[in-house]
């Protein structure tokens, strides 16, 4: 617990409005997006510029006072719960686009900025971000950052790492350092930028990036092709990639999870086929066309029972939205949804699906499967009730069986949701002790009295927690 004499330092960097510690809003920052974990922190700070975070660290610093990063906390990891206290640094006043350089392909932004309020604005200059994770609407770039989002795009146009091309971060000690920049080529040691992205905040606190930007593709075309066999739905992933066609989104989705998404978003999606694909690609009118064709073709060779697409903008516009929604949609069905993020090469994703469905049937659960099949990105969704013990001990064997499985199949635990808190106990099925002995140290290099974001991606972790008292 902070003292008082702490609170007045914190408090004479940022002002007085800009630090809460009532029971209320202390409540509302004990918890992310992630169900099952709550803690609650000791004071909640929005730094204005990165002047203050410097200040803020190097108090947080001296007295070993934990710092939880934090944008609109929709990550599904846990990592911004702030499971050891301290202080929750918010980042709602550093919500600016900085600039838009059209002769350099950048845009530098302010970690608060939301997603879709930067995609926005660079297409509105003919530019395009192309990463796009469901939660857009709300998330921020620094998020974006932390976790290394990827999204529905993610197979033709990369995650947010490969957009990241300049940084400034406050390190633990409070110095500031710039990594990166409005380059096409740099490689004058170790490459900090990528090394930050997908940190979880547990190496310092972003307060500027630069990032890449493409220009805006001519146009987009959206497909639904329906099928009643999964495996005929896997084999036609893999066949479109074979063909060497790339499409902008290529996504999946099973029969419970078409069934909830349009009891949702009621926009005439099939509810009778044991899965969908949805199928977007861009470009110029003509390659977007020839590639549509030839996707058509290839679905109806596996055994598509329909394909078609949409005619009109505001028609795809809504199959997308759909999509968008899965999480939403399945999350009115139980008291507790618990969507996790296992990625398999795309060649697997059939054997992944059957297995998760034999997994879920073996320990008598519930569980819907989207995702990105593109890149092989499922999503097994659970839908539980966190306060009936048994069943949460049975979701916990299957997602461990779960997350097994993805690795025996040459794939990984996580593939975009990050580790945070939740994926702690497995993180060695992927990395070894070996890798997590690696990582240990580079964490003590960057931050050896373990103030940022501790008890992420490394410590160890209590997934059954639900709160820790003040």
């Amino acid at each position: 617990m902070l003292n008082e004499f702490i609170k007045k330092e914190l408090r004479k960097i940022v002002g007085a409005d800009n630090v809460q510690d009532s029971n209320a809003s202390l409540l509302a920052y004990s918890y992310d997006a992630t169900p099952g974990f709550q803690s609650m922190p000791d004071l909640i700070i929005s730094p204005r510029n990165t002047v203050e975070i410097s200040q803020i660290v190097k108090i947080c610093n001296e007295h070993e006072i934990p710092i939880v990063p934090r944008g609109s906390g929709t990550n599904l990891s846990a990592g911004t719960t702030p499971l050891h206290g301290g202080i929750v640094l918010l980042m709602k006043h550093l919500d600016k686009i900085i600039e838009i350089d059209e002769e350099n392909l950048t845009v530098r932004a302010q970690p608060g900025v939301i997603t879709v309020d930067l995609i926005q604005a660079v297409e509105e200059k003919g530019l395009f971000y192309p990463p796009d994770p469901s939660s857009m609407k709300i998330s921020q770039i620094g998020g974006n950052i932390n976790e290394n989002s990827g999204g529905l795009r993610g197979l033709k146009y990369g995650v947010t790492r490969d957009y990241v091309i300049g940084l400034e971060i406050v390190l633990p000690n409070g110095d500031i350092i710039s990594t990166g920049g409005k380059l096409a080529k740099d490689v004058a040691g170790y490459d900090l930028t990528r090394l930050i992205v997908g940190s979880e905040g547990t190496l310092g606190i972003v307060t500027e990036a630069t990032l890449k930007l493409i220009p805006k593709p001519e146009t987009k075309k959206t497909m639904l092709a329906l099928f009643q066999n999964l495996d005929a739905a896997a084999k036609s992933v893999s066949a479109i990639i074979a063909n060497r066609i790339i499409p902008a989104t290529l996504e999946f989705l099973d029969q419970p999870t078409l069934q909830a998404v349009e009891d949702f978003a009621q926009v005439g999606l099939p509810t009778t086929v044991k899965a969908v694909l949805l199928i977007e690609q861009d470009g110029t009118e003509s390659i977007v066309d020839q590639d549509m064709k030839k996707i058509a073709h290839i679905c109806r060779e596996y055994e598509a029972i329909e394909v078609s697409i949409a005619k009109t903008k505001e028609e795809a516009e809504a199959l997308t939205t759909a999509r968008r929604s899965a999480l939403s949609a399945l999350a009115r069905l139980r008291p507790t949804t618990i969507l996790e993020d296992a990625t398999v090469p795309r060649s697997q994703i059939a054997n992944m699906v059957k297995a998760i469905e034999k997994i879920a049937k073996k320990h008598d659960i519930r569980i819907c499967t989207f995702g990105h099949a593109g890149d092989g990105n499922l999503h097994p969704t659970c839908l539980t009730d966190i306060r009936e013990k048994s069943e949460m001990e049975r979701v916990e064997k299957a997602f461990e069986e779960i997350f097994q499985k993805a690795i025996e199949l040459g794939g990984t635990i996580t593939g975009e949701h990050g580790v945070g808190a939740m994926k702690l106990p497995y993180l060695h099925l992927k990395v070894g002790n070996a890798g997590i002995e690696i990582m240990r140290k580079l964490k003590h290099a960057f931050d050896p009295n373990n103030i940022m974001n501790p008890g992420k991606v490394l410590a160890k972790a209590d997934r059954k927690r639900v709160m820790i008292h003040r």
